[in-house]
């Protein structure tokens, strides 16, 4: 049996290859996945993995706001001409994470906003619901010095269960897709 383009796209295991994909193209593939959402929500495992990423991320996302790390992202952004969310950092996510977006509801975006930003950047920060682990992980070291240990620990327990759900919920789809 051939693959299909979305499951040719998706079979490449090594980042090295996935980052050579344009990030066009797996948008595209991912509006393709989503077209299958009705038969994951089927799926026990997937369902419940779901509704457990929505709350995680909810969590986590209040946790950043709450301990001020939005605000300081911003402010680097906005008033310092700085940010993380370089371009090329697209180069990373893959379709089935980005379906995950649409199953929660967010959108991708068809154009990059900013040349020097991620195709995702948008004038309010990050377009997506479910991020990759880098971007989710990542913390600058003027925002480990700004905050204090407990708030680091804070955002990174929640953030850790976002991403552990998240892995979780890829996994099954990608299973659920080799049946």
């Amino acid at each position: 049996m051939t693959p299909t383009r979305v499951e040719a796209v998706i079979s490449y295991r090594t980042k090295r290859v996935n980052e050579l994909i344009p990030i066009e193209t797996k948008i595209r593939s991912a509006h393709e996945l989503f077209q299958r959402a009705d038969v994951w929500r089927g799926d026990h495992r997937i369902r419940t993995l779901l509704d457990t990423l929505q709350r995680a991320v909810e969590a986590s996302r209040k946790a950043i706001q709450e301990v001020g790390i939005d605000a300081l992202c911003r402010q680097c952004e906005v008033v310092e001409g700085g940010s993380c969310c370089g371009a090329g950092i697209e180069d990373r996510y893959d379709p089935v994470l980005l379906a995950i977006n649409l199953l929660l509801g967010g959108t991708l975006p068809e154009v990059r906003n900013c040349a020097k930003g991620c195709f995702f950047l948008r004038e309010i920060g990050c377009s997506l619901v479910i991020r990759h682990v880098l971007c989710v992980n990542y913390l600058c070291l003027k925002i480990q010095k700004a905050l204090p240990l407990e708030a680091l620990i804070r955002v990174q327990t929640a953030t850790g269960t976002e991403l552990d759900t998240a892995f979780l919920l890829q996994e099954a789809i990608k299973k659920h897709m080799n049946r």
